[in-house]
């Protein structure tokens, strides 16, 4: 399993937060340069098989054997805790990162359907975007953005489906993509408290390696590209 370090955004986006909500020396306003997040996330990914990029003989033998001709995938819906934070150069631009991980797995769909292909795929979607804000003169200000997507994955195994068909090992690849953005902020008075509604999509077509002693059967590339849909509390100062 590889050893991947986790980026030096997230952890500062953790501290931005705790010392946001904790230290009354940061004055809250709804015109501040600093807004922190704590949101209830729903990740709704695809998971959609877009291509299969090699496969062993003998698998495709047993697959046959079993009637399988359609071959697909599905991963499943999670709802996650999300941190957020982001920084205004102007009323009316500003870049945001968020924090968390989702845990997945992927089962077979179309001719797979019921089996079990990837177990416990765990994600950080480290994310960037730049946010166009609409200034309506009130409260409530929605905003578009954009950016890019580096999707990092850990620790996924094969599904019980691949294990009994000799597959011991799985690997999922780093995928860099794209996330687009729509939302809302509405201010709760001037002490810098508010409401955030948050929606992205992203485009990531991560690869799917499974191995059985040492040797690599299915390569399989996913349309990942998962809805990512939030609700919670803000805070600017």
């Amino acid at each position: 399993m590889r050893k991947i370090a986790l980026p030096t955004l997230s952890l500062a986006a953790a501290l931005a937060a705790a010392t946001a909500f904790s230290s009354p020396a940061l004055a809250g306003s709804p015109d501040g340069k600093f807004q922190v997040k704590v949101m209830a996330t729903g990740v709704l990914p695809d998971g959609g098989i877009d291509k299969v990029k090699s496969i062993d003989s003998g698998l495709a033998d047993t697959l046959a054997d079993m009637g399988v001709v359609d071959v697909d995938a599905k991963a499943n819906d999670n709802v996650v805790p999300t941190l957020a934070v982001e920084y205004f150069f102007s009323k009316a631009v500003s870049v945001e990162t968020i924090c968390c991980f989702t845990q997945h797995h992927v089962n077979g769909a179309a001719d797979l359907a019921g089996t079990e292909l990837v177990d416990h795929v765990l994600i950080l979607p480290a994310t960037l975007t730049a946010k166009f804000h609409l200034d309506t003169g009130g409260p409530i200000k929605p905003y578009v953005g954009a950016g890019p997507a580096w999707f990092i994955v850990f620790d996924e195994k094969p599904g019980a489906t691949a294990q009994a068909l000799g597959v011991d090992k799985v690997k999922m690849s780093n995928s860099l993509g794209l996330a687009l953005q729509g939302g809302v902020d509405i201010a709760l008075g001037r002490s810098g408290y508010g409401i955030s509604l948050d929606a992205k999509k992203y485009f990531i077509k991560p690869t799917a390696s499974f191995y059985a002693d040492g040797a690599k059967v299915l390569e399989t590339r996913h349309d990942l590209d998962p809805w990512v849909i939030s609700a919670g509390l803000s805070y600017r100062f």
